[in-house]
This record gives structure tokens, sequence and C-alpha cells, in this order.
């Protein structure tokens, strides 16, 4: 297992250079120079270039490349283009942990209803139960958040005053309740239909029949030899949504007013502040690097027949 690991790990530093240096370049060599956002259209030519020169845009990318991974390997992503006299750490500090609790809560909210919602369809395959379930994931699935925000918002706020429209108190106040159900309700759907279809196929196995046939009890059935192999593709994009913690709530950031990480990168994206672009793809990649392996080791955990590496023991 550690040399796994450690080869996994061997390439994190050479998948975050390559993506690094894409973004990087896309930033210079992309349309819209952020000097001339940053001024506005009447920008003085000569200001703007003395602040190009004092940010060091002039020099050649290879160069503007290594001065920037040398001030990353120190922790420093640099100086925000748009909030001047601000760090990029100092931006993202606060926002990145405002995005995680909304992202937790609407996991904790998907996984808690829609593993149970899935084992219970898979349950009562072929019943009304069963396609009602599946009918109703299918609509929570196709119904997207632009859409699911405004209805939550007219419904509990305005029509039944009972949640509050906007703003953030933090993970057990009450304004996280509506955009954690906005985003977790499309997670509910997806869980759902992967644990049904999850569970099914296990159920048809040998050892589902020969643990029944031997008499056990249908609890430890359930739990030991359905449930445990059944979590193997919901873990899978579980990794997905966790390693998206920071990032992924932002058309929900947007429409209830929270100050996250999604609405930070748009802001960036639309004013070219290429630091927190750049800070902010190197984050993530890290993270579904770092993710994506601690779900490689669960995989064992859940099916002994597992290997590190992606085969099944003989």
């Amino acid at each position: 297992m550690g040399t796994y690991i450690v080869q996994r790990l061997v390439w994190l530093p050479i998948i975050l250079l390559i993506i690094s240096f894409i973004t990087f370049a896309l930033g210079r060599f992309g349309p819209g120079d952020p000097v001339e956002i940053l001024m506005g259209q009447y920008a003085d030519e000569q200001v703007v270039e003395r602040v190009r020169e004092q940010r060091g845009l002039n020099d050649n990318i290879f160069v503007q490349y290594g001065r920037y991974l040398n001030n990353v390997a120190h922790g420093d992503f640099g100086e925000s283009f748009k909030y001047r006299g601000r760090t990029v750490s100092e931006l993202l500090r606060n926002k990145m942990w405002v995005s995680a609790q909304l992202n937790i809560a609407a996991l904790l909210l998907s996984v808690s209803i829609g593993i149970p919602l899935g084992l219970f369809a898979a349950s009562k395959q072929g019943t009304s139960w069963d396609i009602g379930t599946v009918a109703m994931t299918l609509l929570g699935q196709s119904i997207p958040i632009f859409l699911t925000a405004p209805v939550l918002l007219i419904v509990f706020a305005l029509k039944l005053d009972i949640l509050p429209t906007h703003g953030w108190g933090g993970f057990f106040d009450t304004r996280i309740i509506l955009p954690a159900v906005a985003m977790g309700v499309p997670g509910i759907a997806i869980i759902t239909r992967l644990t049904r279809a999850a569970t099914l196929e296990v159920i048809s196995q040998d050892y589902v029949r020969t643990a029944r046939a031997k008499g056990l009890p249908e609890s430890i059935v359930q739990r030991r030899h359905i449930l445990r192999n059944a979590l193997i593709p919901v873990v899978t994009m579980l990794g997905f949504s966790v390693a998206g913690l920071f990032f992924t709530s932002f058309i929900v950031e947007r429409f209830f007013g929270i100050p996250g990480m999604g609405s930070l990168f748009i802001e960036a994206i639309f004013a070219r502040d290429f630091p927190i672009i750049n800070a902010v793809i190197i984050i993530v990649t890290t993270m579904f690097v770092m993710i994506n392996l601690i779900v490689d080791l669960i995989y064992p955990l859940l099916d002994p027949r597992i290997r590190l590496g992606g085969a099944y023991a003989s």
C-alpha cells in the first residue's frame, strides 16, 4: 500500500505543473488585458505600461511562470488584480471555508436521504414504490439549480415566510437551509439511482444467494454482503463531490447572496484576475488528486477482493 501511495503522490507535482502552466499561459495569451480592464476604458497608456512593468507582465512567459512557481512554493499566490492591496491567499481563505460548509451541508443531505431511498427502491423492485422513486429521482435530477433555487425562495421565504432569503451565518444558521436543499436535491437523485442500480446488481450475485441459503439473518446479509458492495459506485461519485467542495456552488451563492468561493471565482474570470484563477485551479486540482487517492484506499475496505491498482484478487 505504501508503494502505491508514493507512486500516486509522485504524479501530483507533474499534474500540477502541466495544468498550472496551461492556465498560466491562457491567462497571458488569452483575450483581455487585466491591467486595462482594471484601469477602465479611459486608462492612460503610460500608466497601464507602468503597472504592467511593476507586476512583471512584460517579461518572457517562462520567466513569469518560474517566478510564479517560486512564489507558490513559498505559499504566496500573488496579489489580486481586482482587489488592490489584498493577497490571493487572504481572499481565498475565508471564502473557501464558507463554500466548504455549504457543500458539506448539501452533501450530508444527499447522502442521508439518497442511500436509504436507493436501498428502499431496490427492495421494492417492480412495485409502484420503485417506479415512483425512480420517477421522482429523474425529476429531481433533470431540474436545474437555477430553477430550483427561485422556487424554494418563493415558497419558503416569500409565501410561507419561515426561512430567510439570503446572507450567511455559518453552518448552524437557518440561512444555510435553502441553499443546501437547492444543491442537495440533484445529489439525492443521483445517489438514489446509483444506490438502487448497484444494489440490484449485487442482489443477483451468487455470494448473496449463498449467504441467504446458509441461513444468515437478513440484516447481516443486507449490511455485510449487499450494502458494502453497493456503496462502491456511490463512494466514487462522492469522491468527486468532496473534491469540488470549495468550487461547485457558485450558482447557489449568487442566488442566495453567500460570500463564497464560487462568487469570487466568477468575478475573477470577468475581471481577468489571473492570480485568483490560477490559485483556484491549483487548489482544486490538488484536491481532486488527493480525494481520488483516498477513494482508492477505501475500495479494499468495502470489497476485500479489490487490490490497489484496480485488480481483483483471484
